[in-house]
């Protein structure tokens, strides 16, 4: 908001004032703000918690406020949206064995900001559907 202010030509006092009162009326709130972007993005954009965390991170947030927002996320959010991914990209992948397979499923996952622990729970759940 500050860098808008300047591109404006307004006046450091101004700016001051106009970012006060803002801050004061909570149209600029870091935690509502953390709130709504995680929401989004995990919904959405099918991210997992490490991509979230990069991205708040390149937006300035600080970690005192994006942790206790991320901590609310349940590991079964993660694995609903991790479920259908490794399900829609294992038949894509060319593989010699289960084990390239896996490392490429694993690759894929981390991509997306998944944690080891969910994705391997993943692989292992469709590996037995599809041993089925």
């Amino acid at each position: 908001m500050l860098e808008k202010l300047r591109k404006w030509e307004i006046e450091e006092d101004a700016q001051a004032r106009i970012i006060a009162y803002l801050t004061e009326h909570h149209f600029i709130d870091d935690s509502r703000f953390c709130e709504a972007f995680v929401k989004d993005k995990i919904q959405y954009n099918g991210w997992g918690r490490r991509k979230v965390e990069q991205a708040l991170y390149m937006k300035g947030i600080p970690r005192s406020v994006s942790d206790p927002i991320l901590d609310e996320i349940s590991d079964e959010m993660y694995l609903e949206k991790l479920r259908p991914l490794i399900k829609h990209k294992w038949p894509t992948i060319k593989a010699r064995n289960e084990y390239e397979r896996s490392m490429k499923l694993i690759k894929f996952a981390m991509g997306r900001g998944f944690d080891v622990r969910l994705i391997r729970q993943c692989i292992d759940d469709a590996d037995e559907l599809l041993d089925d």
